[in-house]
């Protein structure tokens, strides 16, 4: 599957990772259970025990290990099998379940699907507008049936307001306004301004502005991979500077299920200083958002797929437009970084079997004898030189 293994994901949200039951959920094709231990940390295992097969998330929480609705065995936050009721209860050396690197940051549960070795939080980018210890936050979930970097494009380009929201996002400001994309290493930014807009009843209310009067409104998009964007909208009085108005700040998280279905977390937030005014503005976005999201950006996405079926995107040759700048971008930079990976694990498989022959031949070879080494890339002619 064509997934960025070394890098965050958002697993679930942080209130849905519980003491007292696992939580079951698909990510990047691999089944995985969630639960917290005794520490009330965030664990996350593959749903599948060592011995039989049988999903973990089926099972339940005893004394903060995970117990195995088949035959009983508990498994602990390292994988580690913690509990064999059987026989003189001793455990097997393969009692053990893969675990993945899980941190807890911003109101959801992150993990890392690839070299445990190279988990590092300092990897995670910043989303401080929805850390519950300082702002109030409210989140919402959908399960798309898209490939998640469909969804990327949607939020990059947010010119479909006008016409697949028109009554609740959009206006016929927004297409003529001005639109600016570029990058920063792997950072992809999208600027978009609207000019002398008369804002939509619902984008009106949530920042108090008075019915048909008219503003500029600003929205900057911010892509990082593997899919992890942050969505700035500004309202100002006509010709103001951005420092004039209200600022609305959200989070938008991509995470793969499987090839063809996208787990989709937002959340917004806004300061605690701000007061309970800001709980209610933040409550009043996700559950405003939440009918336009499913009823109109989810059929869209979905139908999008279909078209495409199994095709790869390039190979259709897209029409491009500017207003597609920062999904392209987008786009390239996952490409690369995917292929990189691959590269580095084929290079790694490569060098692991050199060592294995090296070390093949030592075991065979007279004491006197030397053993030579040979490289892979004369390997791989002698094989074609062969064939």
């Amino acid at each position: 599957m064509s997934f960025l293994l070394n890098a965050w994901y958002v697993a679930a949200f942080a209130h849905e990772v519980r003491t007292d039951a696992p939580f079951a959920r698909t990510l990047l094709g691999r089944p995985v259970v969630l639960y917290r231990d005794a520490a009330h940390r965030a664990i996350a295992l593959d749903d599948r025990c060592a011995h039989r097969f049988a999903p973990l998330s089926k099972g339940r929480m005893v004394e903060g290990a995970l117990e195995c609705p088949y035959h009983g065995l508990r498994f602990g936050a390292s994988g580690q099998c913690v509990h064999n009721p059987h026989g003189d209860g001793r455990v097997p050396s393969g009692a053990k379940v893969r675990t993945y690197p899980a941190i807890e940051r911003y109101g959801a549960v992150w993990f890392w699907p690839g070299d445990p070795e190279r988990a590092d939080a300092a990897l995670l980018p910043s989303f401080p507008f929805v850390d519950p210890e300082v702002a109030y936050t409210h989140d919402g979930y959908l399960l798309s049936r898209a490939h998640y970097q469909l969804s990327a494009d949607n939020l990059l380009d947010l010119s479909h307001f006008q016409f697949l929201h028109p009554d609740t996002l959009g206006s016929e400001a927004i297409a003529r306004g001005d639109v600016q994309a570029g990058n920063v290493g792997d950072t992809v930014w999208v600027r978009r301004v609207a000019h002398d807009e008369v804002l939509p009843p619902f984008v009106a209310n949530g920042f108090g502005i008075p019915p048909g009067a008219r503003v500029d409104r600003w929205m900057d998009v911010r892509w990082t991979p593997p899919g992890l964007l942050s969505i700035m909208v500004g309202v100002t009085p006509v010709g103001m500077a951005r420092e004039a108005g209200l600022i609305a700040p959200s989070a938008h998280w991509l995470t793969p299920e499987t090839e063809r279905t996208t787990h989709y977390f937002f959340a917004f937030g806004l300061p605690k200083e701000m007061g309970e005014a800001a709980r209610e503005m933040v409550r009043y976005a996700v559950d405003g958002l939440m009918k336009p999201f499913e009823q109109e950006d989810l059929p869209m996405l979905e139908a999008q797929q279909r078209s495409l079926g199994e095709s790869d995107f390039w190979a259709l040759q897209p029409a491009l437009l500017p207003i597609d700048a920062g999904a392209i971008r987008a786009r390239r930079i996952m490409e690369r970084l995917i292929a990189e990976e691959r590269a580095a694990q084929a290079g790694q498989a490569d060098h692991a079997v050199v060592a294995n022959q090296a070390a093949a031949g030592k075991a065979s070879a007279p004491e006197t004898a030397t053993t030579q080494t040979v490289p892979v890339e004369s390997l791989r002619r002698s094989s074609r030189a062969a064939a």
